[in-house]
Order: C-alpha cells, then structure tokens, then sequence
C-alpha cells in the first residue's frame, strides 16, 4: 500500500500520473505579492483543476471552470491520443473608483493536457459544461476476450 494517496486526500494526484502531461509546479501556491510585476491580467488559470476517473466503459474527466462559459472552452484531441484543454478567463471590467481589497480570482489562459491509454476512442469523445464544470467523456474499447481453443494430445 503506497503513502503517496493519504498525502493527497485519497486521491492520485497528477504528479505521480504517468498519462498526464503536466509539469509539476513547486511554486504554484505561494503568494504573488500586489507590487509584483505579474499583473492580473497575465495570471494564467493554469492549475484549473481537473479529476480523471476510468470506469469499466470510458474515461471521464471533471474539470472545475467556474464563471467560464462554454464559448471559452475548447476541447481538442491532438495526435490521435492526447486530450487537450484550453480556455481563458477574461479580465472583469474596473471602475477608476474601485478599490480592490483582495484578488484570489485569476484570469487568462489555461491548457491541460493528458495522454490517453490505446484503449481510448478518441473519436467518440463528448464533452458538457454544467454549472461551471467541464465533463469530458471518452469511451474505451471493448477488451476482446481471448478464445481459448482445447487441443487434443494424441499418443
């Protein structure tokens, strides 16, 4: 039994996912100071954030878009077998007047990609977005089962 699912809350993160293509990000949860250079606009949703599940019949990914509508999200497949994310959250309209007492919103654009198994019908994949969760379904071939043929021993 590995240690590796209690750190993360039970669930296999994709650091240790051999079919996702993400770069672990070391840094991605410390503070950007106000007086950074990275402004709002330039702050990437690049961790949205997003579950794959395998159930006997497809793969199925869930990913967490909140205030994103559907006409800024594109699915895509590349290469026969990676499934491609991408979007952008755009930047809310300031009043000169506002002054901002907290951002923890960012936006601008996000990819996520993920290798999928040979097993994967990349040309069945379906996508929804439902009250700001994306959910990708790709179905899964069916496993042949091998024939098995008796052969008689003569002698």
């Amino acid at each position: 039994m590995s240690i590796v699912p209690s750190l993360f809350g039970g669930r296999r993160s994709s650091v240790f996912d051999p079919f996702s293509l993400d770069v672990w990000d070391p840094f991605k949860d410390f503070p950007i100071s106000s007086s950074s250079d990275v402004s709002r606009e330039t702050s990437a949703l690049v961790n949205a954030s997003v579950d794959w599940k395998e159930t006997p019949e497809a793969h199925v990914f869930k990913a967490d878009l909140p205030g994103i509508k559907k006409e800024e999200v594109k699915v895509e497949v590349e290469d026969g077998n990676i499934l491609q994310i991408t979007g952008q959250r755009n930047v809310e309209k300031e009043d000169k007047n506002d002054k901002w007492r907290r951002v923890e919103r960012s936006s601008g654009k996000f990819t996520r990609r993920f290798r999928l198994p040979e097993n994967a019908k990349m040309d069945r994949v379906k996508a929804a977005m439902e009250n700001g969760v994306l959910t990708i379904t790709v179905p899964k071939e069916e496993v042949k089962k091998h024939d098995v043929k008796s052969i008689e021993i003569s002698g």
